[in-house]
């Protein structure tokens, strides 16, 4: 969690070959999982965030396999503390599901 802006955006191109400044939010955490980062291009800037929890810890994937893109509602959750998967939500429909 050493890293700033610089550092972040270049693990973003180097080791995911994505483009840090794209409309996405890019997280990452640290190895105890108390401790988040997040990186998101504005059009004229980086913003860096931190979050700290001072209890408990993120559930955070513990695999490459389990990494993947995340929803608003999803990145909620993780930032509450709570599992990616909810059981009990309601999954949203189908793009044209209801045309």
């Amino acid at each position: 969690m050493r890293k700033s802006i610089d550092g972040l955006a270049a693990i973003v191109q180097e080791q995911f070959h994505l483009d840090p400044f794209s409309k996405c939010l890019f997280l990452f955490c640290g190895r105890q999982r108390n401790r988040m980062k997040a990186l998101l291009w504005e059009g004229d800037g980086f913003v860096l965030l931190y979050k700290r929890l001072e209890n408990g810890n993120f559930k955070w994937p513990r695999h490459e396999a389990e990494v993947r893109p995340i929803s608003w509602q999803e990145f909620r959750w993780l930032m509450e503390g709570l599992e990616i998967e909810q059981k009990g939500a309601i999954k949203p429909a189908l793009p044209g599901a209801f045309c």
